[in-house]
């Protein structure tokens, strides 16, 4: 009788589970006939997981869709910026190149490393990324270094994405938390809430739509396990035309303009002598983008986590690039660790207060409590920034102290000499600067001559000096070219309007008022 009444509890659950799983799929199979924008997104022909190895997309290939379904094709490209009837094609844990390089497959990693808990904010984002994204984190991760995942949706207004999401994950292998926050509240605070609830030693921040690879995770632990330091994977590239899974370059790394703008630059010659010519080994980088990274948790909270004042999104990347160096800890990206992102070419969400006015008040705040004087450049080149109200800093200034951080100049010298921003100037103007080296240049681009004669050009500094080598006097205001004793001359009305040089003649038209000009007694 035990056992009857046992078998009988069995299969009421079972029945239980197989209702629920119906009342799932009836949900979506309505969902998916409607048309209403907020609605798509979620899972149409890839509910089931596991698909052919040789389905769409397997192996990290690209989705080709039919010439017939293409212009629904272009109308669900428009709800998240990316083809979502090529990812709804795809299997949640599709096959994935393993695209380290060969020395990484081989290495051995500690018994012991601390366990992560991965948080990932999403708002409005497609089913079908979202769960990818969860997928590969739980396939390819070793469960005794997965503490959990930490989802926590930024006020998102899709359906799918409330009961249906938490039914679904409440039946993955690894423990699952849906948080929600009340309003929306951007990247920051979100990260934020779910650093605050997360249960981890360390914290692995991901994005909505990244696809993990085999082996990523172990590196980033060995070496925050090692000595702490902030460390990021090498972001490989999913298409956002095709879902093509594409590898990222261990020879790269993340930098800045005079804009305020993360850039990717080749890995300098001074890095690769550090690293004895070994590419398994860690980059250290100036920046990071900053939607993908693992630190320690203790850590984080020591260095300030993030600036609550910030909004929505932008320039948290820098300013804890910036504090992370600034204030004595190191930041990395670890060749050995590949993780895929869609980049999109546009943002489907919307900011509130404008894009440019969160963005501005963001750059506004870090400039303010980290660059020093160097913000000048910013300022100069960014007028626009200086009108915004970036709040009250007293907190984030307070921290610096605290921590005894370094000033921005040391960060330029010691991390970032490669810097668009020189670490000696005389003038600054909106569209160049004149440095120590005698360059006038703006970003990485410096005038030089190609011809006597002839229009000069914007090239790429090569700090040779030789034709972008210019000599100015504060006296006669001329900008002298120095290895043709020619001068940079403004363009005539029947010109094409492009600066040349000619021979000094004092002219009007040789004449050049740099800002704040102060040179040297020697150069």
């Amino acid at each position: 009788m035990r056992r009857f009444a046992y078998c009988k509890v069995v299969l009421a659950t079972s029945l239980v589970w197989v209702m629920l799983d119906m009342f799932i799929l009836l949900y979506f199979s309505e969902c998916n006939k409607c048309d209403d924008k907020k609605e798509r997104g979620l899972p149409g022909r890839n509910d089931a997981l596991v698909k052919p190895r040789d389905g769409p997309g397997e192996g990290g290939k690209p989705v080709v869709i039919p010439k017939e379904s293409q212009e629904k094709m272009k109308e669900m490209f428009k709800i998240n910026q990316f083809n979502l009837m090529a990812s709804e094609m795809i299997a949640l844990n599709r096959s994935l190149p393993d695209v380290r390089l060969e020395g990484c497959k081989n290495k051995l990693y500690p018994d012991n490393l601390p366990r992560t808990s991965v948080v990932i904010v999403f708002h409005n984002e497609a089913w079908s990324t979202l769960l990818r994204t969860v997928h590969s984190v739980i396939d390819r991760s070793p469960q005794t270094l997965l503490e959990e995942i930490v989802l926590v949706d930024d006020a998102s207004e899709r359906d799918f994405l409330k009961r249906p999401l938490e039914q679904y994950v409440r039946k993955l292998e690894v423990p699952v938390r849906v948080v929600r926050m009340e309003q929306r509240s951007g990247l920051i605070r979100a990260r934020l809430k779910g650093a605050s609830i997360s249960k981890g030693q360390v914290i692995t921040f991901l994005d909505a739509h990244c696809e993990c690879t085999t082996g990523w995770l172990e590196p980033l632990l060995a070496r925050i396990k090692q000595d702490k330091t902030v460390v990021c994977p090498i972001i490989d590239v999913i298409s956002d035309d095709t879902f093509e899974y594409m590898a990222g370059s261990d020879m790269t790394y993340g930098g800045f303009n005079w804009k305020l703008n993360f850039r990717w630059y080749p890995v300098p010659q001074r890095e690769m002598d550090r690293r004895k010519g070994d590419r398994t080994l860690p980059v250290r980088t100036p920046t990071m983008a900053g939607g993908l990274f693992s630190i320690d948790r203790d850590y984080f909270q020591e260095i300030g986590t993030y600036d609550a004042g910030m909004d929505i999104w932008g320039g948290e990347n820098l300013e804890i690039s910036f504090r992370i160096w600034q204030c004595g800890g190191t930041l990395e990206i670890v060749t050995c660790s590949h993780v895929g992102h869609v980049f999109r070419k546009a943002t489907p969400y919307t900011f509130p207060g404008g894009t440019g006015q969160i963005i501005n008040k963001n750059n506004r705040r870090l400039a303010e409590v980290w660059m020093d004087e160097f913000k000048n450049f910013f300022y100069i080149i960014s007028p626009g920034v200086t009108k915004v109200d970036y709040g009250d800093i007293t907190s984030r200034s307070s921290l610096r102290q605290k921590l005894q951080c370094k000033p921005f100049s040391w960060y330029l010298e010691n991390v970032y000499p490669d810097s668009q921003i020189p670490r000696h100037y005389y003038s600054l103007g909106e569209v160049f600067s004149y440095t120590a080296n005698k360059e006038i240049r703006t970003d990485d681009l410096c005038l030089d001559v190609s011809k006597l004669n002839g229009p000069v050009m914007m090239l790429k500094c090569h700090h040779l000096k030789g034709n972008q080598l210019w000599e100015y006097d504060p006296v006669k205001l001329t900008l002298v070219h120095v290895n043709s004793n020619q001068c940079l001359d403004k363009a005539s009305e029947e010109d094409s309007q492009v600066p040349s040089v000619r021979d000094c003649t004092h002219s009007r038209s040789q004449q050049w008022l740099l800002r704040n000009v102060t040179l040297p007694e020697v150069f």
